[in-house]
């Protein structure tokens, strides 16, 4: 189990078949996760990007909400990439009426930071944690990264200070989406983080 983690997508929308071509690619043994019972077998999960209001009414309507919430409470390693970032967040800016966010991460997060899908852009990105070739990124109606806690670290900034990569815990979250680039050296991170937990079990 330690050489081929057993990894979840959350697959109720967004880019699941991105994540799961990547994650296989490194070894990890690639579940969908859309019911409880489903997440319960893996050890760790992977929150795409989509639609952040779509993921949280969906995950409601399967009853995936609190045993996601009581998951990242435990410890579950869990990465969130662009609308999986907002998910993540204890606080969600400018949502949509309603809209209810997994949390377990000490951030506040505002939606659609950089405007429509027109808007979107590329940069490279240093990422001193992962070493000195920078991270090529894809912003695509992108949230950022508002307020950090104390107990947030910060893994890489815009050049306007701006926060899209961070990680508190367990819980690791990107703006911007590695998965489409072929960069994966945050999933490497992500997947090793899982390893790690299956091994202590």
């Amino acid at each position: 189990m330690a050489g081929n983690p057993p990894v979840g997508i959350l697959a109720l929308q967004g880019d699941v078949r991105e994540h799961a071509a990547l994650l296989a690619g490194l070894g990890a043994e690639v579940t969908l996760v859309r019911r409880p019972a489903e997440l319960a077998v893996v050890d760790g999960l992977v929150i795409p990007g989509g639609e952040s209001s779509v993921i949280d009414k969906l995950s409601r309507i399967f009853g995936m909400q609190e045993p996601i919430r009581a998951a990242i409470a435990t410890g579950l390693p869990v990465y969130g990439t662009c609308a999986g970032l907002i998910l993540l967040a204890d606080e969600v800016l400018d949502g949509i009426e309603g809209q209810q966010s997994f949390g377990g991460m000490d951030v506040s997060v505002r939606r659609n930071a950089f405007g429509r899908q027109t808007e979107s852009f590329e940069i490279g990105l240093d990422v001193p944690l992962l070493g000195d070739v920078p991270v090529h990124a894809t912003f695509i109606r992108a949230p950022i990264v508002e307020r950090a806690g104390d107990g947030v670290e910060v893994l890489a900034s815009l050049p306007d200070g701006g926060i899209v990569a961070v990680r508190q815990g367990a819980l690791l979250g990107t703006s911007f989406h590695p998965e489409v680039d072929g960069e994966t050296r945050f999933h490497e991170m992500f997947v090793e983080s899982v390893r790690d937990r299956a091994a202590r079990r």
